[in-house]
């Protein structure tokens, strides 16, 4: 194990997120980035949101590094000695009250703007009117993962509380170029491979790319009240079990999705969905804020045992716990270290071959809980926290959760041109519906 504050040896995960950054940055022009916004119940002053954001980004290098390899071909990240540049922090002063709409309207232009090279991993946007305002921070996926996210924002009111230094002299990373063990990983990899060929079997459903479309990522919000959410949660705990709302929620998803399909008569005879799985190992909080610590579930779902929500949900829970059981995500994991020797162009055309460019019918995370401990953020009242994360083109389109302040928020991301104005609306009040809220 290597134990340096220079570099950092990129795990597989890490190496697969960094492929699907190459395909993103191939088909729309803006890589795999992600938000997480903050809705706060007073504005903000400009000058010390970034000066103390600055001042707490400085010390974190590793912020600014980028991606190389060493002399065996294990892909690192490279960390420069000190942050040198200031940090990207856009503002927007709005004339009239802000909506729903415009909110999500606003974030979408930061969603779809790229960093300025590829030593910038982080951004801000600042979005006031008289009453309130919201910021939104702005992250490349290869830096963090979306608890890593909230972990950082979390840690930045810690050191606002306290006025403790968050990192105290450089960070030390722990890695492994782990370009060893190869019979190990191979095995892995064969269990990986079968279950890659059980999936690829049954023909997946899944919205074309429009060819026309302008490659950007569009975004839908569904906030619920603190009361809507209590609903939900009992929904879920009375349908799915204690703790298990994740299911339950994907089980809603997935009818309002079959009903969408079915008025679109596409082909395909299951439904296939990849849910991220976090394998945070729990030691080093520091560390763990920085790269990816996730792994992926794999659903299939046959299109003839949807309509039953009963059964679905069973479904989706025994294969949850078949995979968990067979160790298949440890599997995965182990078997994408093999990945890192190839070049990002080649393992982007890889990801594609298994499923013919049908890399699933739509993606699905729900963070549960969030990492974000507090109840301000620089001494105003966070009101509301949601993602507005970018989806890999196939398959364009993902549901996005999140549990913060008693509420739930669930984001809808979509390519422009993959939804209609109207099909996102039918999902909007199917969706609540399914949740047992009845529509707007």
């Amino acid at each position: 194990m290597l134990v340096s504050n220079h570099k950092r040896y990129l795990s597989g995960s890490d190496w697969v997120i960094n492929t699907l950054d190459y395909m993103m940055k191939a088909t729309t022009g803006v890589g795999n980035l992600s938000q997480v916004v903050l809705l706060l119940d007073a504005p903000l002053d400009e000058v010390e949101v970034r000066n103390r954001l600055n001042a707490f980004v400085k010390q974190f290098p590793v912020l600014h590094g980028q991606v190389s390899r060493d002399l065996k071909l294990a892909p690192y990240w490279k960390i420069p000695a000190r942050s040198g540049r200031e940090v990207t922090l856009t503002v927007v002063n709005a004339d009239s009250l802000l909506t729903r709409e415009s909110i999500v309207a606003h974030f979408e232009k930061s969603a779809n703007r790229p960093f300025q090279d590829d030593k910038e991993h982080l951004s801000f946007h600042l979005l006031r009117d008289q009453e309130r305002c919201l910021l939104a921070m702005a992250f490349d996926h290869r830096i963090f993962d979306a608890r890593g996210a909230e972990l950082f924002l979390n840690l930045f009111q810690q050191n606002m509380n306290t006025g403790v230094p968050a990192a105290a002299g450089a960070i030390a990373f722990t890695s492994s170029a782990a370009l060893t063990q190869w019979s190990k990983k191979f095995l892995a990899g064969r269990t990986v491979n079968r279950r890659i060929i059980a999936l690829s079997k049954s023909s997946p459903r899944a919205l074309p790319i429009p060819r026309d479309g302008k490659g950007c990522q569009r975004y839908h919000l569904l906030s619920f009240s603190e009361q809507e959410t209590a609903t939900i949660y009992e929904n879920a705990y009375a349908e799915s079990g204690y703790l298990m709302e994740s299911p339950y929620l994907l089980s809603v998803i997935i009818q309002c999705m079959h009903e969408l399909f079915t008025t679109k008569q596409e082909a395909g005879s299951s439904y296939l969905i990849p849910v991220t799985l976090d394998l945070r190992p729990n030691k080093d909080p520091l560390q763990e804020m920085f790269f990816n610590y996730v792994s992926y579930l794999f659903y299939q779902i046959p299109i003839d045992a949807v309509v039953d929500r009963k059964g679905l949900i069973a479904l989706l829970k025994q294969q949850m716990y078949d995979q968990v059981k067979s160790g298949f995500p440890k599997d995965l994991a182990e078997a994408s270290l093999l990945t890192r020797i190839a070049p990002l162009p080649v393992l982007g055309k890889l990801l594609h071959l298994p499923m013919k460019g049908k890399m699933a019918t739509f993606a699905f995370s729900h963070l549960g809980k969030s990492s974000y401990q507090h109840p301000q953020f620089m001494d105003r009242t966070v009101t509301e926290l949601f993602h507005m994360p970018r989806v890999p083109v196939p398959p364009g389109l993902g549901f996005f959760s999140n549990f913060y302040n008693n509420r739930l928020n669930l984001v809808i991301s979509y390519l422009d041109g993959l939804l209609r104005y109207d099909e996102v609306q039918m999902l909007d009040r199917r969706i609540r519906e399914g949740f047992g809220l009845g529509g707007r």
